[in-house]
């Protein structure tokens, strides 16, 4: 497709701000929180994690597209993004595994995409100013009419949005003849962090984001999974999530949560979340374990922490892993409990495998039970 055959295309921030762009070819409107991402690859694992469900995706990589798509890089059942924008789009690709090109994955699930963006510009004025609500628009709407269009688009602070994410039935990952049973709840559980705990001898039980603690106790599991997921985490204590997740905290049974899974954990014990400015979202976040003394660096995708300070006033918590950027906690354990938790993601999809070596911790946590 030629540049000057594409239709000029628009992104409205809430705050008024017009930045201009190309269609890639799919006409519509979106609308969502818009955040960046710094990632170099991994593309069509981000379009695919739930935990973006609601967003519009802005990549800060200069070229999207350039190696196709392939079914085994994807993180869920389809795209959850709610809209691409991006430098240059390429219609083109030459990765010998590809299945297709993006152009006709977006095309396939209707995602509106606009390309030749000013994404530096963008990305400079997103962290100036926050994280916001925007639409982007390749059909031809007026701005006037996209700017009235932005102020109904609901504030991601206080939106719950796992419920839209999760499993509405339970289902098996692995083998079930694994040495270890988990039981996980999913609030928008990413496809290779089962990958992960398969390929640990574990048999995987994915519950819904609203199943008891009855329910999850009778696959009689040897630890307890809390996954990632969209949204405010102080949104589900409206649907009796936490009581669930303080119950699990109360049993013995080892537990790893990750992102969503770690804020819940916090908030079921009374530590406090609260909306960042701008988020992690990227491949190259540096961690400092604050137990081990080693660093890492991390695959990260949130827009919401826990409070600090709570943390470290908790009687029954310690920080075990620090954000070497800004401070903000990510990761912290229980003091006497087989109980840990990241705001990040170990599972690297994208991302480098330094962190790997929690999923690690968790089987041999559960090996302790034998």
């Amino acid at each position: 497709m030629e540049y000057n055959q594409r239709d000029t295309a628009v992104i409205v921030l809430k705050d008024g701000t017009v930045f201009y762009g190309k269609s890639v070819g799919i006409k519509g409107t979106a609308y969502g929180e818009i955040c960046f991402n710094t990632g170099m690859t991994g593309y069509q694992e981000i379009f695919t994690d739930p935990s973006y469900y609601g967003q519009i995706m802005l990549s800060t990589t200069a070229h999207i597209g350039n190696y196709g798509v392939n079914v085994d890089e994807v993180d869920s059942d389809g795209i959850k993004i709610a809209g691409l924008v991006c430098k240059n789009f390429s219609y083109n690709h030459s990765r010998a595994n590809s299945e297709s090109d993006l152009f006709d994955y977006l095309d396939k699930h209707q995602l509106v995409a606009i390309s030749d963006v000013d994404t530096r510009a963008l990305t400079a004025y997103i962290r100036d100013n926050g994280a916001m609500n925007a639409v982007i628009s390749t059909d031809g709407k007026p701005i006037d009419e996209l700017r009235e269009l932005v102020k109904e688009v609901p504030s991601m602070d206080g939106l719950e949005l796992a419920s839209k994410v999760s499993t509405k039935e339970a289902y098996f990952f692995g083998d079930e003849n694994a040495t270890y049973k988990v039981s996980a709840l999913d609030f928008g559980i990413k496809t290779n962090i089962l990958r992960c705990l398969a390929e640990r001898d574990c048999y995987v039980k994915v519950f819904p984001y609203n199943s008891s603690y009855e329910e999850l106790l009778a696959f009689n599991p040897d630890g307890i999974f809390l996954s990632n997921g969209p949204g405010d985490p102080s949104a589900l204590g409206k649907l009796g999530v936490l009581p669930v997740v303080e119950s699990i905290l109360g049993g013995d049974l080892p537990v790893f949560g990750i992102c969503l899974g770690h804020q819940l954990i916090g908030l079921s014990k009374g530590i406090n979340t609260f909306k960042m400015f701008s988020g992690h979202r990227g491949v190259n976040h540096p961690i400092l374990n604050t137990i081990s003394g080693k660093g890492e660096i991390t695959s990260q995708n949130h827009g919401f922490a826990v409070i600090k300070e709570d943390v470290l006033e908790h009687a029954e918590f310690e920080i075990s892993h620090l954000h070497l950027n800004d401070g903000t906690v990510a990761g912290m354990q229980m003091k006497d409990k087989d109980v840990f938790s990241v705001q990040y993601h170990p599972e690297s999809s994208p991302g480098p495998h330094d962190s790997r070596y929690l999923f690690d911790q968790f089987v041999s946590n559960m090996g302790k039970k034998e």
